[in-house]
């Protein structure tokens, strides 16, 4: 495409002006205030400003610290081709749109802004030192109802490519979206009057939006969000105070009020003792042994590197890592080094959070839409919290920030929002000990060292714990814990004998009049797999028992393994079954072992539970990519998110189910692997006032990969190695 004189002069002109603007951008005063009055409670404002005026502590060397890496940040260029888009790259992206004829009316609410990546043929040919390819911005943004879906070419300065309404759903909702949608509640006098009659001051009123779901077409052709409320009064844990049977349905775009359910208003609110879950305001004895402090102390520093702002180097790992907006976190290209020749190998190109799904399972008016879909109508990112040091976070954590996009386009910081650090627990990586009859005295054994990248969303009452755990035998565990509070019920009951015997309630009793409502989550990740290259295949390993013949063996019955290559997508959806074993590879065909078996990475399951909703249920409908545990599909760019593009309100009609129903051949081609962790989450007691964290995982483990075990020469711990701590101890 030919650039005018005109064009390109204007070009540099509005480069300049970007490069003027920029600081202003990220440190103006209150960027990061909520829309709304303070009693809104803002439970959605995640983002934490970084700016010249502001300081972490009153610590001169913190204001200092945080002020030079501000300054670091704007001037960071890209060095890697998947390197998110900088703080130049998002203004300019922004003036480009402000000056693109469709928005010279109204510039757009920028709903999503992030790097459109390039192919990924041009970033596996890519070498350090080579010229990046093409910087290019995917935005989504919403106007006049309408979503448009556009692709900004940074080189050039120009809109390439322009799609509207390509799909039913809209896009992530903003933080703007929120807040005015709660301004818009509060504004609203029915609802006073309604609060009013609950015996609850305006003053103690703590609401939330809640996303709607989608149950046909009485809500269609418009973005709405349901607007729940909480007294506070008395507790900062508003969630075990419900005002049960309010909801309001909110249009955000025409900010009002389209409907109030006002019922139940006989059940009680749940009382505040006891909920405040902080810390300096415990004022009872915890009644068990306090613990000593524990930390895992590295004398020499640790062990793993960041370069370039985004390479992850540790022992035989290096992989890419950054931080996204709706992922949360992104892994890529993780690569492991050859324990025999030193060569670092291909075992994933990319690896992230697709979707996270939580339906709760309860029909009342005010209950049946609570199905969330929380990566594509929030962003797992845009709701993660700093992490807590020491607590989040172990002594000697590499810290990484978010650089972001606002609903007016403007980037803006989420500290701290990703740590890497190195994990040992006293786990043992390998060991064995020969008893002594055989002459042998060999006692050998290697302390289990990780590297764990770990991300937090705090969506709402839930947060999310999201560890990429790297091992040196080669191992990747995923792992997800769920932490935070319930989301509970109002009840007009304070003791189970009061419950009727046909089982009234949806949930168990937690507290006196709480209800804590039965819930699923279902967690899709996205695994690129490139085993020593792009073309691979989906093996299924089938364990078949075989019965012996008669006479040939005291044994009556075996089990051998069966491989079968699936040929197609269709054969790349598993069910998980207890009963019908099989193990689950992504091999290489063409790479080979010295014994000739293919070179491939497993996927051992973990967190099985599965959907149980009707499958034409709508929300089963919208996340029908939880109908199976295991999906297998042929590469595509544009099909990253499980849940489709637009999922806010959307109708299941973009994902993976329907991707996969293409039926496309997955046999040595570039396939993707989707896997979805599940839970079942029937409350209880001990997850009231606040709930313990409950984790699953699932690994990525190689077979065949190595040509023996790849830790065979690591080193154990030495006494001389390890510093010595305590009282009196010469190591400080």
């Amino acid at each position: 495409m030919e650039i005018s004189p005109l064009n390109r002069f204007s070009f540099i002109i509005l480069m300049f002006l970007i490069s003027v603007v920029t600081w202003y951008s990220l440190s103006k005063p209150g960027y990061f205030g909520c829309t709304g009055s303070k009693a809104l409670g803002c439970t959605f404002s995640s983002r934490k400003h970084i700016s010249p005026g502001s300081q972490a502590s009153s610590n001169s060397n913190s204001n200092s610290n945080s002020n030079n890496k501000l300054k670091k940040l704007i001037a960071a260029t890209p060095l890697h081709p998947l390197d998110p888009l900088t703080v130049q790259e998002i203004n300019q992206v922004k003036a480009i749109l402000s000056k693109y004829e469709p928005f010279l009316a109204s510039f757009p609410v920028i709903n999503s802004l992030a790097l459109d990546e390039p192919d990924k043929s041009q970033v596996l040919a890519w070498k350090k030192g080579d010229s990046l390819p093409v910087r290019k911005a995917s935005v989504i943004t919403v106007l006049d109802g309408h979503t448009h879906v556009v692709i900004v070419d940074l080189g050039l300065g120009l809109v390439t490519s322009h799609t509207m309404d390509p799909y039913s759903g809209f896009p992530v909702v903003t933080i703007d979206d929120l807040g005015e949608a709660l301004v818009t509640t509060y504004r609203n006098e029915d609802f006073k009057k309604s609060i009013a009659a609950r015996g609850v001051e305006m003053s103690d009123l703590s609401c939330i939006t809640l996303s709607p779901g989608w149950f046909g077409p009485g809500e269609e052709g418009r973005r709405i969000t349901k607007v729940e409320c909480f007294s506070s009064e008395g507790t900062p844990n508003f969630y075990m105070r419900p005002i049960e049977g309010i909801v309001v349905t909110v249009d955000m775009d025409k900010k009002e009020v389209l409907k109030i359910i006002d019922i139940n208003r006989g059940i009680p609110i749940p009382k505040g003792e006891n909920t405040d879950y902080r810390y300096l305001s415990q004022d009872r004895p915890v009644n068990m042994k306090p613990i000593n402090p524990i930390s895992i102390e590295q004398p020499n520093g640790p062990s793993f590197t960041v370069q370039d702002g985004h390479i992850v180097t540790w022992a035989n790992w290096v992989f890419h890592l950054k931080a996204d907006q709706r992922a949360g976190l992104i892994i890529s290209q993780a690569k492991v080094r050859d324990s025999e020749t030193g060569e670092l190998r291909s075992v994933m190109y990319k690896g992230f959070t697709s979707e996270l799904y939580v339906p709760y399972m309860d029909t009342e008016e005010g209950w049946y839409f609570r199905t969330y879909m929380d990566a594509g109508e929030f962003g797992l990112g845009a709701t993660a919290m700093p992490l807590v040091p020491l607590n989040d976070c172990p002594r000697n954590a590499y810290y990484m920030d978010g650089l972001f996009v606002a609903a007016d386009g403007s980037p803006f910081i989420q500290p701290n929002m990703i740590c890497i650090f190195e994990r040992y627990a006293g786990d043992i990586g390998w060991r064995h000990s020969e008893l002594p009859v055989n002459g042998f005295q060999n006692r050998e054994s290697r302390p289990k060292v990780t590297l764990v990248a770990r991300m937090i969303a705090s969506v709402g009452n839930y947060d999310y714990i999201f560890d990429w755990e790297f091992q040196t035998d080669g191992l990747i565990r995923v792992k997800v814990g769920l932490s935070g509070m319930l989301m509970v019920k109002g009840t007009k009951h304070d003791n189970v004998d009061q419950v009727y015997e046909n089982n009234e309630l949806n949930g168990p009793l937690v507290s006196e009049n709480a209800i804590g409502v039965v819930h699923d989550h279902f967690i899709t990740f996205h695994l690129d797999m490139d085993i020593d290259g792009t073309n691979n295949s989906f093996a299924k390993v089938h364990l078949v028992k075989e019965e012996t013949l008669a006479g040939n063996s005291p044994r009556k019955s075996i089990l051998k393994p069966h491989r079968k290559i699936a040929e197609t997508e269709d054969e790349g959806q598993i069910k998980l079954k207890l009963y019908d074993p099989s193990e689950f590879h992504v091999i290489n065909p063409s790479s080979r072992s010295r014994l000739g078996n293919p070179t491939g990475y497993k996927i051992v399951p973990g967190g099985i539970a599965a959907s149980l909703l009707d499958l034409d249920d709508p929300p089963q409908l919208r996340a029908a990519f939880s109908n199976n545990q295991i999906w297998v599909t042929s590469y595509n760019k544009s099909e990253q998110w499980a849940g489709g593009l637009l999922v806010y309100q959307s109708k299941g009609d973009d994902g993976l189910a329907v991707w996969s129903a293409r039926n496309r051949s997955i046999e040595n081609k570039d396939v993707v692997l989707w896997y979805t962790l599940g839970f079942h989450h029937v409350p209880c007691q001990e997850d009231f006032p606040v709930m313990p964290t409950v984790s699953s995982s699932f690994d990525l483990k190689p077979v065949n990969f190595f040509e023996s075990n790849p830790i065979l020469r690591a080193m154990p711990n030495f006494e001389k190695d390890l510093p010595v701590c305590g009282p009196g101890s010469s190591y400080q």
